[in-house]
């Protein structure tokens, strides 16, 4: 049974437009302000904003990227996660994602490397993709080994965590240990059934996955491999834990991903959250289920890490 508490967390999170005065979710249209968009995420990231006393930040450059290790007290030097951030591919940042990934961090006892990767409209695909292969590329030479390597991200930067795996396969690049991918978009078509049926449950804008769509794919079809890793060959990827909320236009993306990268001879553990939304986990301890979706891919990351 739902627990009370997600019950009105989500009843909040969903009808959050009626705290504005709006009696309706907004609509985007290409003519939305993608920049006004980033204010709104980096603003509501303000209220996760406080990080863990034993976490440390320290902030560096990547080549062209900003980027920043957060360090859990008593973290392995040898060991990272390479968390991926989401924001559709058109907004996300190391200080807008640095409150949820740094306790994150702490729960799974590991130093986790957060990067700023170019942004669409300005920079659609490949660069999210190419720059994400950069600092992969960028933590082997400097000497961590893929063994010790965790690649995790959430929504956009859970197809993007998805694709780069696909690149480091096909660019021949050691293999990551595992991948965590929390309500990732993996089809950039929107081909889902769930894009249809869960928009009165979706924390969304309405059409916001369309319009983020054709800005990052620019002269791409949405549904190219890179884009969309689930229409990808999914062959010879490395274990891989997938959640994703049932009440999320999502949902499919990551369960039909799941499906295929299990016909395809993949280690795959997918959780559907029942009557959950977007990206839950990271919403816990606010909330039971939150609470314990964390734990669960907690313990596959430190499993998968050998921790």
């Amino acid at each position: 049974m739902q627990s009370i508490q997600s019950r009105l967390i989500n009843f909040m999170l969903r009808n959050r437009h009626f705290f504005s005065g709006k009696f309706r979710k907004e609509v985007y249209t290409m003519e939305t302000s993608i920049e006004a968009f980033r204010l709104l995420c980096e603003k509501g990231a303000e209220r996760y904003a406080k990080i863990p006393d034993d976490v440390v930040i320290k902030p560096f450059d990547i080549n062209h990227m900003k980027a920043e290790w957060l360090i859990p007290n008593g973290a392995p030097a040898e060991k990272a996660i390479l968390y991926v951030h989401g924001g559709g591919y058109v907004s996300g940042s190391c200080n807008d994602h640095r409150g949820f990934v740094s306790k994150f961090a702490r729960q799974a006892g590991v130093k986790t490397l957060v990067y700023e990767y170019r942004l669409a409209p300005e920079h659609p695909y490949p660069a999210a993709a190419d720059d994400s292969v950069e600092v992969y590329s960028w933590l082997i030479t400097s000497g961590y080994s893929p063994d010790n390597i965790l690649i995790a991200g959430e929504s956009a930067g859970g197809g993007l965590s998805l694709a780069l795996l696909l690149a480091i396969r096909d660019k021949q690049l050691p293999r990551p240990v595992a991948c965590v991918a929390i309500s990732p978009w993996t089809d950039l078509s929107c081909s889902g059934e769930s894009y249809k049926t869960k928009n009165r449950y979706s924390l969304a804008p309405l059409n916001s996955w369309t319009v983020f769509s054709k800005h990052y794919c620019g002269n791409y079809p949405p549904d190219f491999p890179g884009i969309s890793p689930l229409f990808a060959d999914l062959h010879g990827l490395p274990p891989l834990f997938i959640n994703s909320g049932e009440d999320d236009e999502l949902h499919d993306d990551g369960e039909h991903f799941a499906e295929k990268a299990r016909v395809s001879g993949v280690d795959v553990t997918f959780v559907s959250g029942r009557k959950m939304v977007h990206c839950y986990p990271l919403l816990a301890p606010m909330f039971p289920e939150a609470t314990e979706a964390m734990a669960q891919i907690i313990d596959f990351v430190k499993k998968q890490l050998k921790l």
